[in-house]
């Protein structure tokens, strides 16, 4: 795991590669992204970098069987499974050929790389070998390029490809070795604003499955509505509290209602004796910005899993589940 986190900004060049040749021809106005778990965030990072790649089109993000029902042929279908064995996007695939949509697959083999083999469908074939949730790289540069084959993302990719020097995953080791430290003992709420939302799912997903403990993830000014009344003292129940800590991702481009929201709320929570710790999310460059903080959560579910005594890459409840599902 210590291996695949420090040489993470290798992936972006990978990527871009293995889909440089995958397109489809198409006058398409939004963007369907079907995926689970791992394979999954690659949509949620585009929609965060939305404004900064110059995304003109809405992206959904698709995480169940079949496909929604408002979809049509103005829509491209990317289909990512990692493993290219997820039941859930396998059937997602099927229903867009069955619906003779234009679909394409990013996957590293699996049934998914059989099914695009036999109906001619564009395949974006990535590395094996990783956990799905650690081949964000891979994955997200090779969806950009797709994107920008089919002529719906313009620009240059070297922004991509720069990151690869830009990004510094040694420089982000001690600061995830010592926020584990904190963390350790208690389940991480991850707040954010709402336009970073998709980050704060990104750092429950690596605590669920690199640490092997539960997390959430809430947003603000959505959580101040509801979710912080949680928190009131109840005399008969001081012990629930004590079980939590806070992660506030704190961006200082969002809104500065927002940012306020954010240190009133941690004050209230301080008060109640509820450790809070801001994550700052710092930095001119937003894709350096945002890839940074996901190497901290990788850093940080790491080094919590290894206080833990537990292995960070296997996901045995998983393949047990799977396997009784069947």
């Amino acid at each position: 795991m210590k291996k695949i986190i420090l040489n993470f900004p290798k992936q972006f060049k990978t990527g871009i590669r293995s889909a440089k040749t995958i397109s489809i021809t198409g006058s398409f106005n939004k963007l369907l992204i079907c995926g689970m778990g791992g394979s999954a965030l690659p949509g949620d990072v585009l929609r965060i970098l939305a404004k900064n790649l110059k995304v003109n089109f809405p992206v959904y993000i698709h995480r169940s069987y079949n496909l929604p029902y408002w979809i049509n042929k103005k829509c491209l279908v990317i289909c990512i499974s990692y493993s290219g064995n997820t039941e859930e996007t396998l059937s997602s695939f099927k229903e867009a050929l069955r619906k003779n949509l234009q679909v394409i697959a990013i996957t590293s083999g699996g049934k998914l790389a059989k099914l695009c083999q036999k109906n001619k469908a564009p395949l974006a074939k990535i590395p094996l070998g990783f956990p799905p949730r650690m081949a964000l790289g891979f994955q997200f540069s090779a969806l950009i390029k797709i994107l920008h084959n089919c002529q719906m993302l313009r620009g240059n990719l070297n922004t991509i490809l720069s990151l690869e020097k830009k990004l510094k995953p040694l420089k982000l080791e001690k600061k995830g070795r010592i926020l584990a430290k904190k963390i350790r003992g208690k389940i991480p709420l991850i707040y954010s604003s709402y336009f970073q939302k998709e980050l704060a799912r990104i750092w429950k997903i690596k605590f669920n499955e690199n640490s092997k403990i539960p997390a959430f993830a809430n947003y603000f000014p959505e959580l101040n509505h509801n979710e912080m009344v949680g928190f009131t003292k109840n005399p008969n129940d001081q012990c629930l509290m004590s079980n939590f800590c806070i992660l506030m991702l704190k961006d200082f481009a969002d809104h500065p209602r927002i940012l306020k929201r954010m240190d009133l709320t941690a004050k209230i929570l301080k008060e109640k004796d509820i450790p809070v710790e801001f994550i700052k999310l710092g930095g001119r460059n937003n894709l350096v910005k945002i890839f940074s903080n996901i190497l901290l959560s990788d850093w940080t579910s790491y080094y919590l899993a290894l206080n833990y005594k537990v292995d960070p890459i296997s996901v045995k409840i998983v393949e047990e589940f799977k396997k009784k599902l069947k």
